[in-house]
């Protein structure tokens, strides 16, 4: 008889724990099951249950988001006073769970520590598995759902789990003194990607069972403390990552700098219970907080002293952990290559330089731009270089006497040459070798009265703390965010206080005291005159841009630089593969230094296609004048392979006695020089230096760590993701998959998907399957369960090659139909907008250092391969001619066949051949992957995984910083070495 008549439908089903510890393992083992927690309360009040006497002191509502939503589950568990012994195992519940990934379960249930058996099924392939919950429950595993039907087997022993077992580990690390306090705060001037760090920091403190509190107003609200020092939710940082400033707010504490006031912010610290400080900001901040740290025990005792703590709180808070991070536009720490803002404040400077440089152009004005570097001429050098600047003033390397007879010179020989305006960039803290001031009204003066041009000034100021943080700032502070958190879990009360760097594209743990010694060492250098020292204590590639902007700046018809006739060479140029940002750049870097040099630059036009047909012509100053800013491939570049004709391009070479070839492009562009070197033998007009200068959105060429193009690509696809999101959050409850371009190489989804906030990212690295998908939507389902009636919009990144089944429609579709009603999902293809527009200033930064490096490179080969031995008196084999009979440079050594490349912060040159065992051609990618370390943190810090409300986290977070000493400074600065820590 049917009683579908009575409209049932399932509840739940009620489990009883007799005892806190029992239901708190009882929870953890359903969640490491993938049940998620919908809701956990504690009752203030007794609550009684329906045909129960005992009083409810706490209850979990868990439910299992299967992959049919007719086959989902409710759990409600329940703590109850006085419920007397654990009823036997013939009164237990049995409870069967369907999956295909037998395998995942046996190993949540051994690192679990949980004891289970296996038994054969007759039917399936697939064994069962059968253990118990810790209240005694049977649960067993099956491959199938709803059979209606379980086969015997005899052979089942019931394995009994005793229910007063500790519960379950959900990730809570093995820190020092147990669970953490920790403090965060910015402080000193604002800079875009603090929001990133106090993102980072708060959801990381959450996913490693600590405590986040945010201190509002820097160091003013740690002495005001009240509701300036509150502890921080993980809702409370959504939304952080696309804000410029800092939300957190900051503040002068005039306050502070008196020992009454730091006394009262220890006292505010201790009253919330924080024993570790995170401090975001200048050099200026994070003395402070080092200081803070040393006068502690006093303060304590202090306190102690005139009662206002108790014994028991000094011995509690007897010391204080300080951990800080750079935030500076400037980028003026001397032991990190990158600081927090720096690179966004860059993209300002260029946004509005770019802008200015159209209207200098009409009216054939001079445009003399100040920028932001009291003590650092980072952004004044790298916007000149990225801006094509003619004349540039910062602090660590003043002109010589008499710069304004050299500057005008330079400018009106460029002026002279066709160029129709002029810019000069000075850094605000400029000064000439007697340290009196060099002002941009000064330069515009000159300017106008020993030239005659109508100069403007334009002071960018506070423009250049403004505007959404850059791709790659947001991603450094989410990354150091999270090794904040990291490297207060490892510290002693011993452990001096540190700072996070960056140093070799890796980042760093260093003592704080010593990092800032170094940085007030510039400072100290300028003000003595010693504008060596102040050089030597930046980074190398500091020095080197210096000298490569110099060299290109400016066009030199009579320069000294001039090469005598016997070494001028005639240097090829062709781009190959897709466009990419900084392809132009490149190429106009390196012709304006060899036209310095006296060498002859050859474009070749629309790729090796062009190569073949001849469309050669010789690049001259001014046609490469605006190709700094400009996107695409102004050469024009093609997939196709030499290959195809390779006789063809053997004869345009030697027709046009080309004698060294810079390749610049992509993945094709790789296998096209492997090709050219590989048939040496055949053609000698191949067997001259070759360099490729790496460039494509896909970041996969085999000998960088850095394509270019690839940080455009990125920051498209985070503005982009900014947008989505935002129209996400209107509509609410939406979930957008965003499709990114990348071959088969994750690194943009990975990258972007960290710095724009994804939920979580696709590659082909990991693939797709069923059950990552089951995850991802039982998470999402989750999250707006939770958040109904206040939902954030949520973004996925997809890489177009992660699956060759689950496409980018199809995941969409999947998360739509197994929302169970609580979100939609849609797509957005970002197609070639990636490799559009203007190439971003790390992008022509790059450019440009590869292509001075790359011509100073080939120059040096070339001339190597100019030596003709003598040979007269030598017996050849018969099929080998003499070195006389071949071109004037001839070389057929593997290792003039090459490609430049980014690793860390140094440039390097790695023989093509040798690349070859690193390179999976199939796939087209290289073998190894430097950027698994950031894949980590997506899933954590949307909440994969994490229980967001009491804290701790499945997946384990392994740090990926290097700890540096004292000594390592010392080394690394004072000595000029390497560390191997670093390679």
């Amino acid at each position: 008889m049917s009683n579908s008549g009575l409209g049932v439908d399932f509840s739940h089903i009620a489990l009883v724990a007799n005892s806190n510890q029992t239901f708190e393992a009882t929870v953890a083992f359903y969640v490491s099951l993938g049940l998620s927690v919908v809701r956990k309360v504690t009752h203030d009040q007794a609550q009684r249950d329906i045909g129960h006497e005992n009083n409810i002191v706490s209850e979990a509502w868990l439910h299992l988001f299967a992959t049919r939503s007719e086959n989902s589950v409710t759990l409600r568990i329940i703590f109850v006073e006085g419920g007397g012994a654990s009823k036997s195992s013939g009164d237990a519940i049995r409870i069967c769970l369907a999956t295909q990934d037998m395998k995942a379960v046996k190993a949540i249930l051994k690192s679990n520590d949980c004891a289970f058996t296996e038994h054969a099924d007759p039917k399936y392939p697939v064994a069962r598995l059968a253990t118990h919950d810790p209240l005694g429950n049977d649960v067993f595993f099956t491959p199938h759902a709803n059979t209606f039907s379980i086969p015997s087997s005899p052979e089942i022993k019931t394995v009994r789990v005793e229910p007063e077992v500790a519960p379950f580990d959900l990730g809570a690390p093995a820190v020092q003194g147990g669970r953490k306090n920790i403090g965060i705060l910015t402080s000193g001037g604002d800079a875009q990607g603090m929001n990133a760090c106090v993102r980072a920091v708060v959801r990381m403190s959450i996913a490693r069972s600590c405590r986040p509190f945010l201190v509002y107003e820097g160091y003013q609200g740690l002495v005001d403390g009240g509701d300036k020092i509150r502890e921080a939710g993980w809702s409370d940082v959504s939304g952080f990552l696309t804000l410029g400033g800092t939300m957190i707010g900051t503040a002068r504490c005039a306050a502070f700098r008196e020992i009454e006031g730091r006394r009262t912010g220890v006292l505010n610290l201790i009253k919330h219970g924080i024993d570790a400080l995170v401090v975001i900001g200048g050099d200026g901040s994070l003395t402070g907080a080092d200081r803070l740290r040393a006068e502690w025990p006093d303060h304590v005792a202090a306190l102690e002293r005139d009662g206002r703590i108790g014994r028991a709180e000094a011995n509690k808070y007897s010391s204080l952990m300080i951990v800080g991070m750079v935030g500076s536009i400037d980028n003026d720490l001397a032991s990190t290559d990158m600081t927090i803002g720096a690179c966004s404040a860059l993209e300002r400077i260029c946004e509005s330089v770019d802008a200015i440089l159209s209207t200098a152009t009409s009216h054939q004005r001079a445009f003399v731009v100040e920028v932001m570097g009291r003590h650092c001429g980072w952004l004044a050098l790298n916007a000149a270089i990225s801006t094509g600047a003619d004349y540039l003033f910062i602090p660590e390397a003043p002109p010589k006497n008499g710069w304004e007879d050299a500057m005008c010179a330079t400018l009106k020989a460029s002026r002279d040459a066709g160029k129709r305006t002029s810019l000069v960039i000075v850094a605000e803290g400029a000064v000439d070798r007697q340290l009196r001031p060099i002002r941009a009204n000064e330069v515009r003066d000159i300017l106008a009265t020993r030239l005659g041009y109508d100069t403007r000034v334009t002071i960018l100021g506070h423009v250049q703390r403004g505007g959404a943080p850059a791709h790659f700032d947001r991603f450094l502070g989410t990354m150091q965010g999270a090794e904040a958190v990291e490297a207060i879990l490892r510290a002693t009360p011993s452990t001096p206080s540190l700072v996070i760097g960056m140093l070799e594209n890796k980042i760093t743990t260093q003592p704080l005291k010593e990092a800032i010694e170094l940085t007030g060492q510039v400072a100290q250098a300028i003000e003595s005159c010693n504008f060596d020292r102040a050089m030597a204590l930046r980074s190398a590639s500091f020095a080197k841009q210096l000298t490569s902007y110099k060299e290109i700046a400016n066009f030199n018809p009579d320069s000294k630089m001039k090469l005598p006739d016997e070494q001028r060479l005639r240097i090829a140029i062709v781009h190959a593969g897709a466009p990419a940002g900084g392809m132009n750049t490149a190429t106009r870097s390196a012709v304006r230094l060899c036209i310095n040099r006296g060498h002859t630059v050859l474009g070749v036009h629309n790729g090796f296609p062009g190569l073949m047909r001849g469309e050669i012509s010789e690049l001259d100053w001014l046609t490469v004048d605006g190709w700094t800013i400009a996107g695409g491939s102004r050469l024009g570049t093609n997939r196709d392979q030499p290959g195809l004709q390779m006789g063809a391009v053997a004869y345009q070479m030697q027709k046009h006695n080309v004698q060294a070839l810079m390749v610049v492009g992509g993945f094709e562009a790789f296998t096209a020089v492997l090709e050219l070197g590989r048939n040496r033998s055949q053609y000698p007009a191949f067997c001259i230096p070759m360099v490729l200068v790496p460039a494509t959105v896909s970041n996969n060429v085999p000998g960088t760590e850095f394509s270019l193009g690839a940080d455009t690509a990125a920051n498209v696809i985070v503005r982009s993701t900014d947008m989505i999101k935002q129209s996400a959050s209107s509509n609410r409850r939406r979930v957008f998959v965003i499709e990114v371009q990348g071959g088969n190489c994750g690194f943009l989804a990975v990258t972007a998907g960290l710095s724009g906030g994804s939920t979580t990212v696709y590659t082909p690295e990991e693939g797709v399957d069923l059950t990552r998908l089951q995850r991802d939507i039982a998470h999402l389902r989750a999250r707006y369960i939770k958040e109904l009636g206040r939902s954030e919009g949520r973004v996925t990144l997809c890489n177009e090659n992660a699956s060759k089944i689950y496409s980018t429609e199809m995941i969409a579709s999947i998360y739509e139909a197994e929302s169970g009603g609580f979100y939609g999902a849609r797509t957005s293809v970002l197609g070639h907008l990636q490799q559009g527009g203007t190439p971003s200033p790390l992008d022509r930064c790059r450019a440009n250092t590869m292509a001075v490096d790359s011509v100073n490179w080939l120059q040096a080969r070339c001339w190597d391969a100019m030596h003709v031995p003598n040979e007269e008196n030598v017996r050849l084999p018969s099929d080998q001619l003499k070195r006389k009979y071949f071109p004037r440079v001839y070389t057929d050594a593997p290792q003039s066949a090459t490609v430049i490349g980014v690793i860390g912060s140094e440039v390097r040159f790695t023989p093509i051949a040798d690349l070859v065992v690193h390179t999976d051609f199939a796939r087209r990618v290289p073998r190894t992957i430097w950027w698994e370390a950031s894949r980590q943190l997506i899933d954590i810090l949307s909440g994969v995984g994490v229980d967001i409300e009491k804290g701790g986290c499945v997946s384990e977070y392994k740090s990926c910083a290097i700890d540096l000493t004292a000594d390592d400074l010392m080394r690394l600065y004072g000595q000029h070495r390497r560390l191997s820590k670093l390679s």
